[in-house]
């Protein structure tokens, strides 16, 4: 399979995290998890900052947790041109308890209301757009 991230590359990355994005173009959500240890290791890593390790499983995760930071976007900077009809946005730090809290960062989908600290979401995978650089997304969505 070809990726559209690959052809679209953000500059200033390690690679470290291309399994990640493969897995989001294939409708995954996957995060890394030492091989040896068992530890998450998010934002992805080469190699695990606990026990040294560099082997990795990228595990399917359930797309929930909890609001742990959020913030609303007024204005489109350099980077986020592409999203200026969207303004403004909400970006959402989800803690996902399934991944030992690892903190996963997304767009928030529809209306803000309910959107506080603490507050349950549900993410979905939007495919790789212009709007997104190429990439696919992460979308969370407030349970109400």
């Amino acid at each position: 399979m070809e990726y559209e991230f690959h052809a679209h590359r953000i500059t200033g990355g390690i690679g470290a995290d291309d399994r990640f994005w493969e897995s989001l173009e294939e409708g995954e959500f996957r995060l890394p998890r030492c091989a040896d240890c068992k530890r998450w290791m998010w934002p992805a890593h080469f190699r695990c900052g606990h026990c040294g390790s560099w082997e990795q499983l990228w595990e399917p995760v359930e797309m929930s947790g909890r609001i742990y930071s959020w913030t609303r976007a007024h204005y489109a900077f350099d980077r986020t041109k592409e999203r200026t009809e969207d303004l403004p946005y909400v970006v959402v730090v989800a803690e996902v308890p399934a991944a030992d809290g690892a903190r996963v960062v997304g767009v928030l989908a529809g209306p803000d209301e309910g959107v506080h600290v603490g507050a349950e979401v549900r993410g979905h995978i939007d495919p790789p757009s212009e709007k997104a650089k190429g990439y696919p997304a992460v979308r969370w969505s407030v349970v109400s």
